[in-house]
């Protein structure tokens, strides 16, 4: 682990304690830390804490105040906190239950959510349910038991009902119309790739790992006709993206969604 993103997670899990006490049951980073692919300058950190009983609304208010960036600085590009009840994190559940979401950094927007309902449809409610598959998959104790203890996970038609809904989020984004290289489109691929070989192996691999597995599976060695050219090209355009490279277009990345989408929305019927 990164040193600095690893002395910060000690100084988080040492403010969790001081506003929850007893209540503080487990810390686990997720996303790029636990799944041993993070790059300084680019990734977030992503922490999911775990309290033994439902959160009032004065212990959120001192958790946020305590852990936002400007009261504990983020070395990375922004902390993505989210809270939940050790109830909600075991069931695993698809919908997002938690108790206090918390986004905040040098280069991330401050938001803050209180509570699940008022969480915009617009914005995606498929995140945590996804996320607690991560971290029951891969997440990395900070503290409390392990995070396959901790977290339950999705039943496999749940898993591919949120993943759908994740690519047709995506794909109902804007993108830049051209040929032209698309910053962030390199993410969409490898999120696709992700998402896909999630299905296909049944584990959770870094967006970097996973294209070089459906490379390595041959999935990605034609095109389907359908716009998205040389799909094993674009697999690794996209990871040099990640090292400086120029990332692929918005059509060639939108196509490729569309193309994993049909293989996972196809499954879900």
């Amino acid at each position: 682990m990164d040193s600095e993103v690893r002395r910060y997670l000690a100084d988080l899990v040492g403010v969790a304690r001081d506003v929850l006490g007893d209540d503080l049951v487990g810390a686990y980073a997720a996303g790029s830390v636990g799944l041993g692919a993070y790059q300084p300058g680019r990734s977030d950190v992503d922490v999911a804490l775990v309290c033994a009983e439902p959160l009032g609304p004065d212990r959120k208010r001192r958790l946020v105040a305590g852990l936002r960036h400007e009261a504990l600085p983020c070395p990375a590009r922004g902390l993505e906190l989210v809270v939940y009840t050790a109830a909600a994190a075991r069931s695993g559940p698809p919908e997002p239950g938690f108790e206090v979401e918390l986004n905040t950094g040098a280069r991330m927007d401050f938001r803050v959510t209180w509570h699940p309902d008022e969480r915009p449809a617009a914005d995606g409610r498929f995140w945590y349910g996804l996320d607690r598959s991560i971290l029951h998959g891969c997440g990395h104790a900070l503290l409390g038991p392990p995070a396959a203890e901790a977290f339950g996970d999705l039943s496999p038609a749940d898993l591919r009902r949120l993943l759908v809904d994740a690519l047709r989020w995506w794909l109902a984004l804007p993108t830049p119309p051209g040929d032209g290289p698309a910053p962030g489109a390199e993410d969409a691929v490898l999120g696709a790739c992700r998402s896909l070989a999630k299905v296909r192996h049944g584990r959770w691999l870094s967006k970097t790992e996973a294209g070089r597995r459906l490379i390595a599976d041959g999935w990605a060695a034609r095109s389907t006709g359908d716009g998205d050219g040389d799909p094993a090209g674009l697999i690794e355009r996209s990871i040099a993206a990640r090292a400086g490279g120029p990332p692929p277009s918005g059509p060639e990345a939108r196509a490729f969604q569309r193309r994993v989408l049909a293989e996972i929305g196809g499954g879900a019927r």
